[in-house]
């Protein structure tokens, strides 16, 4: 699923990763279906909650080329690699689209890091966690405010905690959040990319699957998780930082999405 430096040397992200796959047209075609449907059904309060990571660099495109009415935001936590920043503008130059960014707090940012130093993920789950509430979860719901309904790049394949990843789920306030490219492999998404010739964070090529903050994301080798390079210090189990912790009263979408 992932590569490193110490195999495929030299080769881009697609190269490695992008490969044409059984069923991959039904894909995407279920895909743009499952984002007309949303676009409908909650005209004028859907937005894409994109992390400018490949899979949801694929739902902007579709989003684009299919013409929908969906809005595009992301959350600036201050700890971005100036690589995934770097995409905002190219999004709005390709597509014409705005970007919405959402920013924490700049007294919360100051308080924790006065109190507890600017890398204290480092020093424990309970700092990672605050980090992750006041970079990313507080931002998030003001992203979300007034809006029914979010779209997600989520995936079955990219770890246990999302095998059972739905095509969408009501979320812990009650607004729908659709998954689009749930079934969707790596090489799907890469293979998309390639095709349309998608812009992607170019950390992707320096094997970096799953890009997050700067002092929370490093390069992976050949065959490791999907999301080992996050937050690498902990425990497998606790690799999810608030944002898309599953619900257990998911529901899927009729019609249109099954």
């Amino acid at each position: 699923m992932s590569a490193g430096a110490g195999a495929g040397a030299g080769a881009g992200a697609i190269a490695l990763y992008a490969r044409a796959t059984h069923g991959f047209d039904g894909r995407v075609a279920h895909a743009v279906t499952a984002l007309q449907f949303a676009a409908l059904e909650h005209a004028g309060g859907i937005v894409q909650a994109t992390s400018l990571g490949a899979e949801d660099m694929v739902i902007t495109d579709l989003i684009a080329r299919h013409h929908l009415g969906i809005a595009i935001a992301t959350l600036d936590t201050g700890r971005l690699h100036p690589q995934t920043l770097a995409l905002v503008p190219r999004i709005e130059e390709r597509y014409g689209l705005t970007v919405e960014v959402f920013v924490p707090r700049a007294e919360a940012v100051v308080r924790f890091v006065r109190a507890n130093g600017a890398n204290a993920m480092r020093d424990g789950i309970a700092h990672r966690k605050a980090c992750c509430q006041l970079r990313k979860l507080e931002p998030l719901s003001r992203l979300l405010t007034a809006r029914s309904a979010w779209v997600t790049g989520l995936r079955r394949e990219q770890s246990n905690a999302r095998a059972i990843v739905p095509f969408s789920e009501h979320d812990a306030h009650g607004r729908i959040k659709f998954n689009p490219l749930a079934d969707w492999s790596w090489a799907d998404v890469w293979h998309y990319i390639a095709l349309h010739e998608v812009p992607f964070n170019p950390l992707h090529d320096a094997f970096m699957p799953s890009i997050g903050c700067e002092p929370c994301t490093r390069a992976i080798p050949v065959g490791a998780d999907f999301r080992s390079g996050r937050w690498w210090w902990e425990e497998a189990s606790a690799k999810e930082c608030g944002l898309h912790v599953h619900e257990p009263s998911t529901t899927e979408t009729a019609g249109a999405l099954a």
